[in-house]
This record gives C-alpha cells, sequence and structure tokens, in this order.
C-alpha cells in the first residue's frame, strides 16, 4: 500500500453554527440508536430505536428545533455557509417527509425496518464480551421495536399511507425467513465464530451466551409477529398499484437529491441517455466480437473466458481485495491525497443473499473500517470480473470509500453532523457514478471488457431513470416497450431487455425500483449534476484565464462531505 500521506489541515475553531450541529448529532443518535451504530458512534449500541408514532414524532419535533436554533445564526466562514444550507435542506426534508406521513409507512424490499432491523448487526463491534452484551441487549430490544413499526404501519394505514402489495409481500416473505430456526440470520450470529472466538466457558460468558440465546429466540419470534401483521392486517388493505404519483414522486426525489429537478425532462433525458450508451456498448462489442457482433454477442465471448471468470464466493473475495488495494496504491499521491486511516478498506461477503452490493462508512474513530459487502444470491456461484470491476471503483476507491472515509477523517474543519450523520444519495451515489467513468478517463478500463462492464453499469443506471419516473408518474411508455402508460409489466420487459445479470437479481432490483421512488435515478441524475457542475467550475476557470485544476476541484469538493447537489453547486460555484 502506498505512504503517501497528506499535509494535516489546520484545526478549525469551533463555531455556534457548528455547536448546534454537534447537539443535533448528539440529539439524533439518542432518538435513533440504529442510526448511531451506521454512524458509528460509540454508546449506543446496546440501545434500540423507537419505531412507534411516538418515536417518529419526537424525531420530528428534534428536527424541528434544529431548524429553529439555526434561525438567526450568522456563518463565521464558508464551512458555516454550507453547514447552515445544508442542515436547513436535510433537516427540512426530514420535517416535510414526517409531516407527509412517509416515515409512518416505511415498507419495501430493501431500506425500511424489515431490513435495517437485522442489517444494523453487521455493522456492530463483536471482538469483545462487553460487545457481545451489547448484541445480546439489542436483540432482546428487538421485539418492542417490531411493536412500534406494526403500529406505525398501522397508523399509516389509518390515515390511508399503505405500501403497495408487491412491497407487503416480499416484506413478509423476508420477515418469514428471519424468523425460521432453521434459516434465520440471528440463529447462525449468535452460535457462529465470531461469538465463539470471545466468549470462553466462564461463568460470565455463560451468561452472555444464554442472553444471545433468548434474544435470537426473541428476535425470530418478533419477525414472525412481523409477518402475520403484514400477511393478515395489512395485505387486505394494500393497493396493487406501485406507482405513487407525481406529488409524493416530487418530494421524494428532492429527498434523494437534495436538488429540484424537472421530472419530464429528466425522462427524456434518460431514454436519451440509455441511447448513447447502448450505441457506445455496440461499438465496444465488435472490437470484442468481430464486425457486426452484438452486446449479447460480446458478453458470450467474454463470459467463456476462464481468465476472466472467478469460482466461488472466497475467490471472489480475495478479488475484490486484490482490486482494491491495487486501486488506491495507483490513486494515493497522483490523482488524489488518500488519507492514512482511509487506506484501509475492508471487502466482504454480506451475510446476506438478496443479490445487493453496498458500502458501509468507517466508525467515527476508525475503528470499523470502511467495508465493500457483497450480498450474494444462493443461485450464483460464478462471478465475471469485466463486470464487476466497476463496481469495485463505484463502492471503493476513487468512489464511496474515498467519499465517505474521506468526510469522516475531516475532523479538523468538519462538525460530526457534516462529517457522520449527512448523507445525500443523489451525492454520494452521484459521485460513485462519475468515479466509474473518472476510472475509464484514467485508463483503468481500457480493457474493452472491462469497459464494457462499466457500460453495462452505466446502462443499468440510465434504464433505471426512464423506469422508475416513467412507473411512478404513469408516463407513455415508448412504443418500442409496449407503449401505452408505463406498468409493472413493461418494466420487467424493458429491464430485462437492459441490464446482463441473473434473474433472481433483476427481480429484486424491480422489487426495489417499485417499491423505494426516486432513489435509482439518484445514481445516474447525480452523476449528471456532479458532471454539470465540475464543467461549470472548468468554464469559470478558462474564463478567468487559468488553467482547470480537476484534482483541486475533487479535493475541495470531497472535503465538503455528503451534500444536497444544489447545496454542492453553490459552494463550488
Amino acid at each position: 500500500m502506498s505512504t503517501h500521506t497528506p499535509a494535516p489541515e489546520p484545526t478549525r475553531p469551533p463555531s455556534a453554527v457548528d455547536a448546534v450541529a454537534e447537539a443535533y448529532t448528539t440529539r439524533a443518535a439518542e432518538l435513533d440508536p440504529l442510526g448511531a451504530t451506521a454512524m458509528g458512534l460509540t454508546g449506543y449500541d446496546h440501545l434500540m430505536t423507537d419505531l412507534s408514532p411516538a418515536g417518529h414524532e419526537a424525531r420530528a419535533e428534534a428536527d424541528r428545533a434544529v431548524l429553529r436554533a439555526l434561525d438567526g445564526l450568522e456563518p463565521v466562514d464558508d464551512v458555516d455557509r454550507v453547514t447552515l444550507a445544508a442542515m436547513r435542506e436535510r433537516v427540512g426534508l426530514q420535517v416535510e417527509l414526517h409531516d407527509a406521513g412517509e416515515t409512518l409507512a416505511s415498507l419495501n424490499n430493501i431500506a425500511s425496518p424489515v431490513q435495517e432491523l437485522r442489517d444494523v448487526f453487521d455493522l456492530m463491534p463483536t471482538g469483545t464480551v462487553e460487545a457481545w452484551e451489547n448484541v445480546a441487549a439489542r436483540l432482546n430490544a428487538l421485539p418492542g421495536a417490531v411493536e412500534g413499526y406494526v403500529t406505525s404501519l398501522s397508523e399509516a394505514a389509518r390515515r390511508g399511507r399503505v405500501a403497495a402489495i408487491r412491497q407487503v409481500r416480499v416484506g413478509a416473505e423476508q420477515a418469514r425467513e428471519l424468523a425460521d430456526p432453521a434459516t434465520s440470520f440471528f440463529t447462525t450470529f449468535v452460535s457462529g465464530p465470531e461469538a465463539a472466538a470471545v466468549l470462553d466457558e466462564s461463568a460470565a460468558c455463560s451468561l452472555v451466551r444464554a442472553e444471545l440465546e433468548r434474544g435470537a429466540a426473541a428476535a425470530r419470534d418478533a419477525y414472525a409477529r412481523l409477518a402475520d401483521f403484514l400477511e393478515t392486517d395489512l395485505a387486505p388493505l394494500a393497493p396493487a398499484q406501485d406507482a405513487v404519483g407525481r406529488e409524493r414522486y416530487a418530494l421524494l426525489s428532492r429527498t434523494f437529491l437534495g436538488a429540484e429537478v424537472d421530472l419530464d425532462e429528466t425522462y427524456a433525458w434518460g431514454l436519451e441517455e440509455l441511447a448513447r450508451v447502448v450505441a457506445e456498448q455496440e461499438e465496444v462489442a465488435r472490437r470484442i466480437a468481430g464486425p457486426g457482433a452484438s452486446v449479447e454477442d460480446a458478453v458470450a465471448v467474454l463470459d467463456a473466458d476462464p481468465t476472466r471468470t472467478l469460482h466461488g464466493t472466497d475467490a471472489l473475495r480475495r478479488w475484490m481485495q486484490e482490486t482494491s488495494d491495487a486501486a488506491i496504491e495507483a490513486l494515493d499521491g497522483t490523482h488524489f491525497d488518500v488519507p492514512a486511516p482511509v487506506r484501509d478498506l475492508e471487502c466482504l461477503i454480506a451475510p446476506t443473499q438478496t443479490g445487493g452490493i453496498y458500502y458501509t462508512p468507517p466508525s467515527d474513530d476508525f475503528s470499523r473500517p470502511g467495508r465493500m459487502w457483497w450480498s450474494v444470491p444462493a443461485d450464483v456461484t460464478e462471478f465475471n470480473t469485466w463486470r464487476e470491476r466497476t463496481t469495485v471503483y463505484h463502492e471503493g476507491v476513487p468512489g464511496h470509500h474515498l467519499q465517505c472515509g474521506q468526510a469522516v477523517f475531516a475532523r479538523a474543519t468538519l462538525n460530526s453532523w457534516r462529517r457522520l450523520a449527512c448523507w445525500v444519495s443523489g451525492h454520494g451515489e452521484g459521485w460513485a457514478l462519475y468515479a466509474e467513468r473518472l476510472m475509464a478517463d484514467l485508463g483503468f478500463l481500457d480493457d474493452d471488457g472491462d469497459r464494457l462492464g462499466m457500460l453495462d453499469a452505466q446502462r443499468m443506471r440510465a434504464a433505471r431513470v426512464v423506469l422508475d419516473i416513467g412507473v411512478h408518474l404513469g408516463l407513455p411508455a415508448p412504443e418500442q416497450w409496449g407503449g401505452g402508460t408505463w406498468d409493472a409489466e413493461k418494466a420487467w420487459t424493458f429491464l430485462s431487455a437492459n441490464v446482463n445479470m441473473p434473474e433472481s437479481f433483476v427481480r429484486f432490483e424491480l422489487d426495489r425500483y417499485l417499491g423505494w421512488p426516486g432513489q435509482a435515478p439518484s445514481y445516474k441524475v447525480g452523476q449528471r449534476l456532479w458532471e454539470s457542475t465540475r464543467d461549470a467550475a472548468r468554464a469559470a476557470a478558462e474564463a478567468r484565464g487559468e488553467e482547470f485544476d480537476v484534482r483541486a476541484f475533487h479535493a475541495r469538493a470531497l472535503g465538503l462531505g455528503s451534500v444536497g447537489l444544489d447545496v454542492l453547486r453553490d459552494a463550488l460555484a
């Protein structure tokens, strides 16, 4: 690994704005211990978030209080100016979502309490007896959280807000799996090698093991209760229609982007961008498989190449780690300055089997490193490096890990809310797609197979813009994809034609888009806004007669942490 170390930044004296942000971060952690664990804040791992209507209201009141506290505060420097703009935008949107009933009704196949109550255990420390005591305490508190969640879903239903039946059924299926002692994550988690490596045969450890077993049983029972509720009580109330409509979608789009975009123009742009990426793919395909070859022909050639094939998850994990380490080595000190703690990125196979690939940032003190997770479906045993090299750059460096790790590291200039608590999907996912293209521009994807893989990923992201906006706004579908109005059936045909992945992955992805409106387009639209922000900065430099320094632009932009894309644009103007 590179030993390049950037010069430390001088510590900036905290301001009154920072004091409000720090107090708010502490209050947010108290009210949402699961979020505190995700941020890597210590002292909350034994606690559970209140998911009842009262818990949601308490968090909304904390949001309103911080907005009141920010009123009248004057910024002392540019850091304060960004903090004020970012907090007013982010926290203000959280209040809007609460008031609209979105938080009470949260239910989908990937990012709702159904998954979050389980996934938090992947982030918890497990290296000490005390850490396992925290796990046991949180497991035993999980039934209360489920009861609060059930109450919130019931209250949302009373107000006329219920997730589509597709999401209710998927949630019930996931809950049933977690409730089954034979398949439940909780069963294997408390009796697995991580626990065995820490808990010896002493009386104290025996008590911890007993609490873990009791907690695992309680968690399984709670998920059984949740599955019963979803199947028996909520499903009869769930609408068949997946689309959420223009008004709800506009709010959710702003939430994920941190910017307001013209949805109809963005839909049209998505169709144009998809056509552009497909044309570029076809050009690369002909270089791979010969004149007149299709993308499918090139894929067949690449998939048949044994030098591009990995067998089993162990080989996949090793290749991920080697590829990630090599990228950090090559980029540090040349195109980016990577702080020493950020050079540590851990590549893991996730304990789930949903097909998702995701990143979790380092803890506040870097004792938990940044991690790239691959959730491999049970029926997938072979992997093609040509497809996945760009994914490693997306999740690792210069993608999410560089972005999030640098923000966590920026303790000298940014308050805790800016470093740990603020995450905007369009900023983060947009940067990760921007990073994929950047790696191609820097020559890391000159191999035609790797380049086709990058374009394959970009094609999927462009298709998602079309599908997501088209379905949820009920827009007309192109004749090529069935004409009439977009719906789930047309979306499946469209997605299958534009995503070169196993069917189980594509099915999961379609359910995700239908149940998490506005999130999927934030990747490609975020990339578009990142690129327009960079191009505006280049034009401004040239207008001043200066040479544009893209490395300095990246350093300045990443130094802001994750902010809404309108705030990013204004800060870099």
